[in-house]
């Protein structure tokens, strides 16, 4: 890590580092937008602890089913994630001002199969978005799934390719596809239930209704 010369000063104060994001982020072709900002810490917490990726040949030999990978730390956690996802929420009490959190897919795919972002390099564009929204020099919208970027808030300069119909595609939200995508969150419940914090049922009856 050392050897990046962007690596802030600050990385190794054993007083830590302030936080302005989290970023979640899994490989959705469908259901998930480009970009949009959790509506407060139990509902990034929700959205963190819900992530899913749909499978690769490369991963698992079968392509496209969504495998759930809460804040991508399923193989890393050496606990029960269930109490994992709890120290996140007790978290809120210990922080005045905690983290913004976000959410990301550089991986949707437009009815011709292709994706719909150029990703690699452009994705500084989206990151300049939620670094724009931290320091308060955009606004956003308020959607079921949370906070999304306005048109005239991103940057799609030398991106031809990026109009307005192709954003609103990358930002769409379908409401069926959300409601099976909150059942599918059933398989990951079931198995942490006895150690499964409130709040996530909450946020997801939440959701629910916001849809």
């Amino acid at each position: 890590m050392e050897n990046n010369p962007m690596l802030a000063p600050e990385a190794s104060d054993p007083q830590g580092v302030p936080l302005d994001a989290i970023i979640f982020g899994g490989r959705r072709a469908t259901t998930v937008p480009l970009v949009f900002e959790a509506l407060n810490w139990s509902h990034g917490v929700f959205l963190g602890a819900t992530m899913g990726s749909e499978t690769t040949a490369a991963a698992t030999g079968q392509v496209g089913q969504v495998r759930r990978d809460p804040m991508a730390m399923l193989p890393f956690c050496g606990y029960n994630m269930g109490r994992y996802f709890r120290h996140w929420f007790d978290m809120r009490k210990d922080i005045q001002f905690p983290p913004r959190i976000f959410n990301v897919n550089w991986f949707r795919r437009g009815l011709d199969g292709k994706f719909l972002w150029p990703g690699f390099g452009d994705n500084m564009r989206v990151l300049q978005w939620i670094l724009d929204c931290c320091q308060g020099r955009v606004a956003a919208n308020e959607a079921a799934l949370g906070w999304v970027p306005r048109w005239e808030d991103f940057d799609i300069t030398d991106l031809p390719e990026i109009d307005r119909a192709r954003f609103d595609e990358l930002q769409a939200m379908n409401p069926d596809e959300w409601r099976r995508e909150i059942l599918l969150h059933d398989e990951l419940f079931m198995r942490l239930y006895q150690h499964l914090p409130k709040e996530l049922i909450f946020q997801r009856e939440l959701l629910v209704a916001r849809l």
